[in-house]
């Protein structure tokens, strides 16, 4: 509830007023909630969270505070920001308020002497900073004791990701809380968002502190047009986007929920639309500069969308953003809230659509669980830690050959670990701290629980059961929430431009498209230890050389070929001859690059399909003139949940090279033909055993990369 007892002194609303004006036009003043905040900030040990809708000015509160305070004598402000395109928003804002920002970010390295000279001279004014980089021993050391007891105002951007009831938890946001101990204990606290519920609300108030004001506002966008476009297959979805998207109002965000969708949809568009409706994939993994470019070119209307995964999201500052299109439901409504914010946010008028599949509900339950330890693995990786010390710290990808465990895992488990004080992060590595850890079953249960009651929610939001925009609003315990009267639910129909269902031609020709595809397997070059024993690079002349897959993750055009011809049952046989079409195609354009051509073809069905495979490889065998031989497999002690070392080890010890395959194969170029992997250690292990017997060289085609 807001204070209506914190108003502005007259010099403090001229300088707040003074500022708001600069960023939003002559005309703009300070809402009611805003001149609180400000107000509440100018007092010493202020604690105040903001939870405001997309587009409502949170930002303009900190930047009139940072105003009045530094007018005032305290030092600078310190922005926690999660994203690189959200501080390149905030500096440019702050410097519309005459404020000097900078930020420190793995994108300007060369700056950041220079930014720390200013910023022990007193000559910036607000530092952002990157919850990563508050975790980073070298930015304490130099950055962060220097300012110890001098910083005017600690901004918590996005700081629902504080508390791990949160749609975006993440654990280098619990740095924060080591901030708010190394602050002067009068330095004002102010925390902002636009997607939380009241769990979430009240568990950051709880870390910020009993006395903490709350502004909570309505979250209703009168501005965007929501819509459920439901009863569409995978590929229909894309299908759908092809049609729709030149006619969509000006530019938007096509939102996906994997990265190969992203970069598969993409590749789609630009080769059935071309130059005519310019897009570009936008995932995580693109390079900072990239990103940089790619945003620019969105917000200055040079590309009609960007497919994206969530990594463009918080931040992102289009004020004239026509649409929001997601393909595939997010699995909570408030990180789909948070998304669709970017839309409408300085126009009247904004299309955002839902295109949802049963599909979906694969992705929402590995999201579920994606990121809650699992105490065998963080067992295993704190006893691999016991062997590290302060003069020789563990690093990750030591943990990753000692434990066998994938890299982007040890690396959650580090950051989660250090949370919870059993780990600390030091210069060179990580090191144990001599704290216990010990798994918070009945914590971990309740977020689980959680996470999937939102995904119920999502369930209920692309069934229609309401109004679209009233139930975004109860997810985030909006008391204002009610009817919009707009979206599909309200008005019974599909508002223009929008359709129910793609072009027959357009699906045909996109399923053509894609099933062209081939995707470059890479081989392992690691041993992965552990259970393995063996550990470090995998001997040239026992790796497989670069091979291809046929389907890679989730691929729309091939899902009903995958559901039938890997169901366990007699497949068509319409599936069979589409896999023994794209092999042979695949081989086709496959020996452009291969170093030598295979000269015998060995199936192994590493997922236990046995009859697909076998009728794929005669096929291959045939077309091409290859001598066949065979692998036995002994699947027997496979189970669930294997980790990257046990897997690895099973397959060693259940493969085995009988003399006449070894006789067959030697000095000779093997195709290995696997059916289904996502790890890869069959095709690792068996390409190394193949060597071992004689081949000259193992080519893998893998029919799934399965994600």
């Amino acid at each position: 509830m807001a204070d209506s007892t914190l108003t502005l002194t007259e010099a403090r609303a001229g300088i707040a007023g003074g500022v708001i004006q600069a960023i939003a036009g002559e005309s703009a003043r300070l809402r009611a909630d805003q001149e609180t905040a400000v107000a509440a900030l100018c007092e010493a040990a202020a604690r105040v969270l903001v939870v405001q809708a997309t587009g409502w000015g949170k930002s303009a509160v900190y930047w009139a505070a940072t105003a009045i305070r530094r007018a005032e004598g305290a030092g600078p402000t310190l922005v926690v920001s999660p994203l690189l395109s959200l501080m390149r928003d905030q500096v440019g804002a702050a410097g519309r308020a005459g404020l000097r920002a900078a930020t420190l970010n793995s994108n300007n390295v060369d700056e950041w002497s220079s930014i720390e000279h200013d910023l022990r001279s007193g000559a910036i004014d607000v530092l952002l900073v990157s919850p990563e980089r508050l975790a980073n021993p070298g930015f304490g050391r130099r950055v962060l004791d220097g300012l110890a007891g001098q910083v005017g105002l600690l901004v918590i951007d996005e700081a629902h990701a504080v508390s791990d009831w949160g749609h975006d938890f993440r654990p280098d946001y619990r740095r924060v809380s080591d901030v708010l101990q190394t602050l002067n204990p009068k330095t004002p606290v102010l925390a902002t968002t636009a997607t939380a519920n009241a769990r979430v609300t009240d568990d950051v108030a709880r870390q910020l502190g009993e006395s903490t004001l709350v502004l909570r506002g309505p979250l209703a966008r009168s501005s965007l047009q929501l819509a459920v476009v439901n009863a569409l297959s995978p590929l229909d979805r894309f299908a759908w986007v092809v049609d729709h998207l030149p006619q969509l109002p000006g530019s938007g965000i096509v939102y996906t929920l994997t990265v190969a969708d992203a970069q598969r949809l993409a590749a789609t568009i630009q080769e059935i639309h071309g130059r005519d409706v310019p897009v570009a994939a936008y995932t995580g993994g693109l390079e900072a500069g990239e990103r940089e470019s790619l945003e620019d070119a969105l917000r200055e209307n040079r590309l009609k969308a960007l497919i994206a995964t969530s990594a463009l999201g918080m931040g992102y500052d289009k004020p004239d953003l026509g649409f929001v299109v997601h393909v595939g439901s997010p699995p909570s409504p408030v990180s789909y809230y948070q998304q669709v914010g970017r839309a409408g946010r300085g126009i009247d008028h904004a299309v955002v659509a839902l295109l949802p599949s049963d599909a979906d509900s694969g992705i929402w339950d590995y999201f579920a669980t994606a990121t809650i330890p699992v105490p065998e693995n963080v067992n295993r990786l704190l006893r691999a830690l016991d062997g590290y010390g302060p003069d020789q710290p563990a690093t990750a990808p030591a943990l990753e050959a000692e434990t066998g465990l994938r890299r982007t895992r040890v690396e959650l488990m580090l950051k989660q670990l250090s949370v919870d004080g059993a780990v600390e992060r030091v210069e060179r590595g990580w090191v144990r701290t001599g704290k216990d850890w010990t798994f918070d079953a009945a914590h971990y249960d309740g977020i689980v629980a959680v996470r999937r009651r939102e995904a119920d929610i999502m369930r209920a939001y692309t069934r229609g059961e309401s109004c679209l925009m009233q139930l975004l609003q109860e997810s985030l315990d909006d008391p204002s929430a009610e009817p919009c009267g707009r979206c599909s639910v309200c008005l019974g129909a599909l508002p223009a431009p929008l359709t129910a269902a793609p072009s027959p031609d357009t699906r045909a020709a996109i399923t053509r498209l894609l099933r062209g595809e081939v995707h470059t397997l890479e081989p392992r070059k690691m041993w992965p230890g552990g259970a393995f024993g063996a550990k470090g690079k995998i001997p040239a002349g026992l790796m497989a050389e670069p091979g291809r897959s046929l389907i890679y993750a989730d691929a729309p055009e091939w899902r009903e070929v995958l559901a039938d011809a890997f169901a366990g049952g007699s497949p068509a046989s319409e599936s069979v001859e589409a896999l023994q079409s794209a092999a042979v195609a695949a081989l086709s354009r496959w020996r452009t690059s291969w170093s030598s051509r295979p000269e015998i073809i060995i199936p192994l069905p590493a997922a236990g399909h046995a009859d697909v495979l076998t009728a794929v490889a005669a096929h291959v065998a045939l077309v091409g003139r290859l001598d066949h031989a065979t692998i036995p497999v002994d699947r027997s002690a496979f189970t669930d949940d294997l980790s990257s070392a046990e897997e690895a080890r099973i397959w060693r010890d259940g493969l085995t090279i009988q003399p006449e395959t070894a006789q067959a194969i030697t000095a000779r170029t093997v195709l290995l033909l696997v059916d289904a992997s996502s790890s890869q250690w069959p095709v690792t292990v068996a390409a190394a055993k193949l060597r071992e017997a004689g081949a000259a060289a193992v080519l893998p085609m893998l029919l799934h990369k399965r994600p």
